[in-house]
C-alpha cells in the first residue's frame, strides 16, 4: 500500500512538471525587467528624478503671473491728518486691482528681475467716489548682496543628480537581471535536486528489490541488504525534502518576477554559455563613463562645497538690495490715469552686521570644511573600491566560462561513471560503497554544473550593470528609459 501511494505521488509530480510553464533565462529576465516590483520601483524613482529636474530647469525660465488682491475695508481706523495729528475715522472702502508681472531669476547673481504693469481702483462707498491709480510699467530688481546663491549651486548640482538618476535606472535593470539569474538557478538547483532524488529513489528501490533476491539465495550478506534498505529510505526522505525546496524556490521566483497567478514554472538552463574575453581596459573605460558611482561622488563633492558656501554666507555680513523704477499716475477716471504718467523710484537696502554669535557661525564653517575633507576621502576610497571591483569581476568572468566547461565535462563523466558502477554492482563485481561513492559524485557534479552557470550569468549581468556595455556583441546597451 505504501509503495502504491508513492507511485501515485510520483505520477502527480510528473504531471505537474509536464504541464508547467517552461522559462528560459532570457525570458525570465525580460519578464523581471518589465513587470517585477523592483523594476516598477526603479521606474517610479526615475520619473520622480525627471520631474524634479524639470522643476529645477523651470527656475531659470521667465515666469508670468496675473496678480490681484482686492479687499473691503469697513471699520474705524486711526488716520494721520495733514497737520500731523491723528484721528479715528470711519472708513468704508473697496479696493480692487489687477496686474501682470513677468519675472526672471538671474542665476549668476542670485537676484530676481521683474517687469510689471498694474491698475488699482478705490471706491469710497459712502460718498460714491471712485479714483484710479495705474502703473503702466514698473521695472524692479531684488538681490542678496552677500548671501548664498542657491541658483548658481543648483545649476552645478542638479544636472549631475539627473545624470546619476538615469545611469542608476539603467544599472538597476541589469542588477534585476543579475538577481533573476540567482533565483533562476536556485530554482534550477531545486528542480535538479528533485530529479536527482527521484532518480536515486527509483535506483535505490530497484537495487533493494534486487538485493532481497540475492539475499534469499545467500549471495550477499544481511548487512549489505540492510544498507540498501537504508539507502532507499534516505532517498525517499530526500525526495520529499526536494519537493518542498522546489515549491519554496518557485514561490520566491514568481514573486520576484511579479507573476501573480499560481503558475507552475519549470526553468530550462541549457548546457552552454557564450565564450568571449572582456578587455580590462575597455571595461574600466565604460564603467567610468556609464556607472552612476562617479556621478554620485561628484555630486557629493559639489553638495559639500555648497554647504560650505552657505555656512560662510550665513556667518558674515548680510545685505538685501531692492530697486524699483517705473511710471505712475492717478485720476478720477480710468482713461485719465494712463495719461502723462509720472516717474517713480524706490530703493531700499537692509543690512545685518553680526557682532556677537558666540562662535556659532565659525563652528558651522569648520563643520562644513571637515565635511568636505570627509567627502573627498570617501570619494577617493569609493572610486578605488569601484575600480578594484571592476577588475575583480572582469578577472572572475574571464575564467568562469572555462569553469562552466570543466563542470559540464565533470557532470557528464560522473554520470557515465555512475552507470558503470551500477552495472558492476549488479554483476557482483563491485561493493555498495563504490556504488554510493559514484552516486554522490554524480549528484555533486550535477549541482556544481548548475552553480557554475549561475556564477557565470551573475557575473555577466553584473558587468553589464557596471559598464552598460554588451561585450558579447561589442556594442553599448540601449537605454530603455520609462515613459514619463
Amino acid at each position: 500500500m505504501k509503495g502504491y501511494c508513492l507511485i501515485i505521488s510520483l505520477m502527480f509530480v510528473w504531471s505537474i512538471v509536464a504541464h508547467a510553464e517552461k522559462l528560459t533565462l532570457d525570458e525570465a529576465i525580460r519578464i523581471a525587467q518589465a513587470h517585477s516590483p523592483e523594476a516598477q520601483a526603479a521606474a517610479h524613482t526615475y520619473r520622480a528624478a525627471y520631474w524634479s529636474y524639470r522643476s529645477f530647469r523651470a527656475n531659470y525660465l521667465p515666469e508670468v503671473n496675473l496678480v490681484s488682491s482686492p479687499y473691503l475695508n469697513r471699520r474705524i481706523n486711526r488716520v494721520t491728518q495733514p497737520d500731523g495729528t491723528e484721528q479715528f475715522l470711519r472708513q468704508n472702502q473697496l479696493i480692487t486691482d489687477l496686474g501682470v508681472q513677468i519675472s526672471q531669476n538671474v542665476w549668476f547673481t542670485g537676484g530676481n528681475l521683474f517687469v510689471q504693469t498694474s491698475s488699482q481702483r478705490m471706491d469710497e462707498l459712502e460718498n460714491h467716489i471712485a479714483s484710479y491709480n495705474t502703473n503702466p510699467v514698473t521695472i524692479g530688481y531684488q538681490q542678496s548682496l552677500f548671501g548664498y546663491n542657491s541658483l548658481k549651486w543648483d545649476r552645478r548640482i542638479e544636472p549631475v543628480r539627473f545624470q546619476e538618476a538615469k545611469k542608476s535606472y539603467a544599472e538597476t535593470l541589469e542588477l534585476i537581471a543579475s538577481k533573476t539569474c540567482e533565483l533562476f538557478f536556485e530554482l534550477a538547483t531545486a528542480q535538479a535536486n528533485l530529479d536527482i532524488a527521484q532518480s536515486n529513489y527509483a535506483s535505490a528501490d530497484t537495487l533493494y528489490r534486487y538485493a532481497r533476491g540475492r539475499y534469499n539465495i545467500g549471495s550477499i550478506t544481511e548487512n549489505e541488504m540492510l544498507q540498501l534498505e537504508v539507502n532507499k529510505l534516505n532517498e525517499e526522505t530526500n525526495m520529499m525534502k526536494a519537493r518542498i525546496e522546489v515549491e519554496d524556490a518557485m514561490l520566491t521566483f514568481r514573486s520576484f518576477l511579479g507573476i501573480r497567478e499560481e503558475t507552475e514554472v519549470e526553468v530550462i538552463t541549457g548546457g552552454q554559455v557564450p565564450r568571449f574575453e572582456v578587455p580590462l581596459g575597455r571595461a574600466l573605460e565604460e564603467a567610468y563613463l556609464h556607472s552612476p558611482e562617479p556621478d554620485m561622488y561628484r555630486r557629493l563633492k559639489l553638495e559639500s562645497k555648497s554647504q560650505l558656501a552657505q555656512a560662510r554666507a550665513n556667518r558674515g555680513l548680510k545685505a538685501d538690495l531692492y530697486l524699483q523704477f517705473g511710471l505712475s499716475q492717478t485720476a478720477d477716471r480710468l482713461k485719465d490715469s494712463w495719461r502723462e504718467p509720472l516717474d517713480q523710484q524706490y530703493v531700499s537696502l537692509s543690512l545685518v552686521i553680526p557682532i556677537l554669535d558666540w562662535g556659532r557661525g565659525r563652528g558651522k564653517v569648520r563643520v562644513a570644511k571637515s565635511n568636505i575633507d570627509l567627502v573627498n576621502t570617501q570619494a577617493e576610497q569609493g572610486m578605488n573600491d569601484f575600480e578594484l571591483n571592476v577588475r575583480k569581476m572582469v578577472r572572475q568572468f574571464n575564467l568562469q566560462a572555462r569553469q562552466v566547461e570543466v563542470a559540464a565535462r565533470t557532470d557528464e563523466t560522473a554520470r557515465r561513471r555512475y552507470e558503470v558502477a551500477l552495472r558492476l554492482y549488479l554483476m557482483g563485481k563491485s561493493t555498495i560503497l563504490d556504488l554510493n561513492a559514484a552516486i554522490s559524485e554524480k549528484d555533486t557534479a550535477k549541482r556544481n554544473h548548475i552553480e557554475a552557470m549561475k556564477t557565470y550569468w551573475t557575473l555577466y549581468y553584473g558587468l553589464r550593470s557596471m559598464t552598460q556595455y554588451d561585450f558579447e556583441r561589442n556594442c553599448p546597451l540601449a537605454e530603455t528609459l520609462p515613459e514619463i
